[in-house]
């Protein structure tokens, strides 16, 4: 026995009800939304070049829509993980679903084991696995393998050789954050295609190791500085980790969500009082990942809390266009403004809570206070199933889709709980 073939069996065991499809009907509708949404971006642009999108081979199918569903920054994210799972484990599951002409409901449980398995092990790597390594992209792997390898109906132990090949594949280096560069995207799109390729072969017989996870050699020994490999099977009677993944609501990094949250209610406070100091106070991730004061470009932007909280104070929104060259030149005098600190107290409840205090203080002499444990978009602070659909809407529709043809769609991805199957819904022009 090992680690990974238990996770399995965790799996295989859990219940899956009603209200647990229903609930992954919503995150494939935002996820795939968010994929739609970024069909006119630059980087969009280049994965169709190379892996256009009806392609035929269904790992190539995978890899583009995998890249396309982060590029906006919109996809959602599971806290304690600290994983993006439906940027991976859906255009995985959906691409093979596609190609075996599958129904929704046999999709829409993979996609629970999927989830489940990227974020069981990303709630096992630790703290310091994050500092170089992209979680999405080390454990997003084992997710997409393991919600492909149900679509394949694999054995036992043909599901363990699945996660075994898939975290030999595991990779995702922080490294493209220093120069703004486009990797990010990179590493949805191949979390995704490796899981496909991992299953695909495991069907065939292709043997893949046991003990990936705490193997001598394997993952956690590679990877981890300080795992917890109990958190790979803690608390298996609890909900799907899918229902405890939160949707996001602002268009940057879900480590600026917090802080932009508070500056709002703030923004809502100020009137016309002038703001002349910020101070965020938030955990040690935020600040080591998006500690930016003056962010040079789009991508930099979404990860600068200096940038984000400037223009929600500013505009009392952030939205697509608070991140390009305009808005950076308007709010760098706000984004200037804004000190950040550590607080212990918040960083010893990350991840399981993802927290921050945003103070201003005016140039009348008064100061305000907000702070958030939890924000808008996470389990506590729910998204409505109307506002998903909503922000659906608007991303179909800035990605060029048609209001109709928007509408026709979304009711067509509510249907899947219908079994309606994978192959109708087709998500692009032909």
């Amino acid at each position: 026995m090992s680690l990974t073939s238990d996770l399995v069996r965790l799996i295989r065991a859990k219940p899956v009800r009603e209200g647990d499809l229903q609930r992954a009907n919503l995150f494939v509708l935002d996820t795939l939304a968010c994929a739609l949404g970024a069909l006119k971006t630059e980087p969009a642009r280049i994965l169709g070049k190379v892996a256009a999108p009806g392609g035929a081979n269904v790992r190539q199918r995978a890899f583009y829509l995998g890249g396309l569903s982060h590029i906006l920054e919109l996809d959602d994210l599971h806290r304690t993980s600290v994983t993006h799972p439906g940027a991976v484990v859906i255009p995985a599951t959906w691409a093979l679903a596609e190609d075996r002409n599958l129904g929704g409901r046999a999709f829409l449980a993979a996609v629970l084991a999927g989830y489940e398995a990227c974020a069981r092990i990303g709630n096992a790597v630790g703290k310091a696995h994050y500092k170089v390594w992209h979680n999405t992209s080390t454990c997003g792997p084992f997710g997409s393998a393991m919600a492909c390898g149900q679509l394949l109906g694999l054995t036992q132990d043909q599901s363990v050789w699945a996660l075994g090949n898939a975290g030999t594949q595991s990779c995702g280096l922080w490294e493209f954050l220093s120069d703004g560069a486009m990797s990010k995207h990179l590493h949805t799109a191949r979390a995704a295609e490796a899981g496909v390729l991992a299953a695909q072969l495991a069907a065939e017989g292709f043997t893949g190791p046991s003990a990936i996870l705490e193997g001598e050699k394997g993952f956690f020994a590679g990877l981890c500085a300080d795992p917890n490999p109990g958190a790979v099977l803690a608390n298996p009677d609890a909900p799907w980790e899918l229902t405890r993944t939160s949707i996001k609501p602002w268009p940057c990094c879900r480590h600026t969500h917090p802080a932009i949250d508070a500056a709002i209610s703030l923004y809502g406070r100020l009137g016309n009082r002038t703001v002349s100091r910020t101070r965020v106070a938030t955990y040690r991730a935020a600040i080591d990942v998006c500690d930016r004061p003056d962010p040079t470009d789009l991508y930099s932007a979404k990860f600068s809390l200096q940038h984000c909280v400037g223009v929600a104070l500013q505009a009392g929104r952030v939205v697509q266009a608070s991140f390009g060259e305009e808005a950076r030149h308007s709010a760098a005098v706000a984004g200037a403004r804004v000190d950040l600190e550590l607080s212990l107290d918040m960083d010893r409840a990350y991840p399981d809570a993802w927290g921050a205090e945003v103070e201003v203080e005016t140039v009348d002499g008064s100061r305000l206070l907000e702070r958030r444990e939890h924000c808008k978009g996470d389990p506590e602070n729910p998204v409505t199933d109307a506002g998903i659909a909503a922000k659906a809407r608007s991303l179909m529709e800035d990605g060029g889709m048609p209001p109709a043809a928007a509408t026709a769609l979304i009711q067509a991805i509510g249907r899947l709980m219908d079994d309606e199957p994978v192959r109708g819904l087709r998500l692009f022009a032909a």
